[in-house]
């Protein structure tokens, strides 16, 4: 086996692991007293009431601590830029 084709192999290895790797993140519900990760590209906190005014916006990788949970939405902590209490929409947690 010459070096280009050695070469050529190994690329084609690594492309064919990286696709079977990578791909969207898997979103869950919120638990009420955990700390969640945000797996959505961006989350907006509502102030006052779920479909409320907006506060400020989770990005993916920053955490939420659920406070209560019910149905579509939760509440609790937004830590990252916004440090405050307010509602997200769940099922975007990872």
């Amino acid at each position: 086996m010459t070096r280009t084709s050695k070469l050529a192999t190994l690329t084609l290895a690594v492309a064919a692991m990286s696709a079977m790797t990578v791909g969207p993140a898997a979103s869950a519900n919120g638990t009420v007293g955990q700390r969640e990760t945000v797996c959505a590209q961006d989350l907006f906190v509502r102030v006052t009431a779920p479909h409320g005014a907006w506060m400020g916006t989770l990005y993916r990788g920053q955490t939420f601590l659920v406070e209560q949970a019910g149905g579509e939405w939760v509440y609790g902590f937004a830590y990252g830029d916004i440090n405050r209490r307010g509602w997200v929409q769940n099922g975007w947690f990872c």
